[in-house]
């Protein structure tokens, strides 16, 4: 199945990984050398290894506290303990948005940043067993015994809500319905609904008063999608954590490729979606049917 979110090229480093055993010694974090530039040289003694996640805040931060299941943007450098060399970096880049959960990142880096104040710099040292586990990670030339040291910079925490002006639907579109925590969880339709839609359609309810979504930035939201009008809940977000992907690259279904780009970050948006705009003529599954529509109510949250 084509999925409707693709994962970052970064993302790979923060999927939860299997667990694993580490034999090795201890190490103080002590021994790390770090350098105060704006993109932090890190230096480890060849063979460094831990037991259990260490971590350490560098520089202080003024900002909230993070906690399990918060959205986080940030920048991170990642060497190698055991050969000392850098595997990783997204400086260069932009910074990552993850969601401090072991359910989408690896145990390390929930264990290494909960806690840990925005704007604040922190070097965690993370063991197999919090990391890749048994597998270890080959694209990152990272073995099964191998202790990773990460620095990060916690750039923000992601808004967990969108805010802003109300708009209401025009009343021949499936209207929103949603769950006991005021979250999109479907649709409803009435004697109005258009049964059937030939374009693709965008819908404001909430405008947000954020920077536009540019084309190839990464996007945060959380989402619902169902077939249209009254049909089954194929896909959502919000029981799960905020989703990140790459928009306007082609890597997601064509409407939201097409509707996304220039959207104001803090707005909650409708998309209607025909068939030729989604999946075409190809089923998905067990709910979505060749030919479908679908249609989607998505918070906007951030994008980097």
């Amino acid at each position: 199945m084509r999925r409707i979110l693709l994962a970052s090229v970064a993302a790979s480093l923060v999927l939860a990984g299997c667990g694993g055993s580490d034999d090795g010694g201890s190490a103080d974090l002590s021994a790390v050398k770090v350098s105060d530039a704006k993109t932090p040289k890190v230096t480890v003694t060849k063979g460094f290894k831990v037991t259990k996640t260490e971590s350490k805040v560098l520089k202080e931060g003024s900002g909230d506290e993070l906690k399990e299941g918060d959205s986080v943007k940030l920048d991170y450098v990642g060497v190698n303990g055991t050969t000392g060399k850098l595997f990783d970096s997204t400086y260069a880049a932009a910074p990552q948005t993850i969601s401090l959960s072991t359910t989408t990142i690896l145990a390390g880096f929930v264990k290494g940043l909960d806690g840990r104040k925005v704007g604040s710099r922190v070097l965690v040292a993370i063991p197999p067993k919090d990391g890749f586990g048994a597998t270890g990670q080959p694209s990152f030339e990272i073995k099964k015994a191998d202790t990773m040291v990460l620095v990060f910079d916690i750039v923000s925490k992601v808004p967990t809500e969108v805010t802003g002006t109300s708009k209401k639907l025009p009343s021949d579109v499936p209207q929103i319905k949603l769950d006991g925590d005021k979250h999109p969880s479907g649709f409803t339709t009435s004697g109005k609904t258009k049964k059937k839609v030939s374009k693709e359609a965008l819908y404001t309810v909430i405008k947000g008063d954020g920077a536009k979504i540019e084309k190839g930035q990464t996007l945060t939201a959380q989402y619902v999608g169902q077939v249209y009008p009254d049909g089954k809940v194929f896909d959502e977000s919000w029981s799960k954590a905020p989703a990140s992907f790459p928009v306007g690259t082609g890597g997601l279904i064509a409407c939201w490729d097409d509707l996304l780009v220039g959207q104001p970050i803090g707005s909650r948006v409708v998309l209607v979606c025909p068939a030729d705009k989604a999946y075409g003529d190809a089923p998905q599954g067990d709910i979505i049917k060749k030919g479908d529509t679908l249609i989607f109510a998505i918070d906007l949250l951030d994008a980097s």
